[in-house]
């Protein structure tokens, strides 16, 4: 039996330890979204933006999720007034807004920030759908 494999007492089906739905712990969500929140503020002077209006978005942006993840009902939250079920539809509006902002707000000349809005949205869905937001059955 390989690392990626394992079998349950109960089932003799092997179950898949690789990446999906349900992988990522909460707790860890919540500690990706205060770096994702940090390094948004920050990346515009990391890696030098050229659109002004990419500069605000990206600083906007990461002010957003930064209350995102002290406003939720998680154990990374800090106010814990936003259920689970609400923060989740906002990380994907936002996910799906971070790929289309290049070109909703006409930033796409500068691809150094095009290229961090569109990898950091499709990084934050993945991490979106990865999450387990509930214990598993009988945890």
């Amino acid at each position: 039996m390989n690392q990626r494999t394992q079998r349950t007492p109960d089932s003799p089906v092997k179950r898949d330890r690789r990446l999906r739905r349900g992988s990522v712990p909460l707790a860890l969500h919540g500690v990706a979204e205060y770096v994702i929140g940090v390094g948004s503020i920050a990346a515009p002077f990391l890696f030098n933006f050229d659109s002004n209006g990419a500069t605000a978005l990206s600083a906007l942006v990461g002010a957003g999720v930064l209350a995102l993840a002290v406003m939720t009902e998680s154990p990374t939250g800090i106010a814990r007034n936003l259920p689970i079920a609400s923060h989740v539809v906002i990380d994907y509006v936002l996910s799906l807004f971070l790929i289309v902002s290049p070109f909703l707000f006409s930033f796409t000349e500068d691809s150094t920030a095009t290229a961090y809005f569109i990898v950091l949205g499709v990084l934050f869905l993945m991490l979106t759908i990865l999450t387990q937001y509930h214990k598993p059955a009988g945890g």
